[in-house]
């Protein structure tokens, strides 16, 4: 699992959309613990805002990643995009 303030921070505060079919989410990373095994995800949908935590896990290539939804669909930590700092 990756560990490290390092690993942490490239993922701090990133971006993925989720379409469940019926309606959009966006999930941003706030933090996690890969010691605990966890993830937390602040998610927009439909004006509101939650925190949720997650366990995080990994695959046989190492690949971290959480299940999120009603189908426990499968979302890597990899397909989050970084958030750009300040609007040009």
């Amino acid at each position: 699992m990756t560990k490290g303030k390092e690993s942490v921070g490239k993922f701090f505060l990133s971006e993925f959309s989720f379409d469940d079919g019926s309606r959009e989410s966006t999930l941003n990373i706030v933090g996690f613990d890969t010691d605990m095994k966890e993830i937390s995800v602040a998610i927009t949908c439909e004006g509101k805002v939650s925190v949720q935590s997650f366990d995080l896990k990994a695959d046989e290539n190492d690949c971290l990643y959480f299940e999120y939804g009603q189908f426990f669909n499968r979302i890597e930590l990899n397909d989050f995009a970084q958030v750009q700092e300040g609007l040009e």
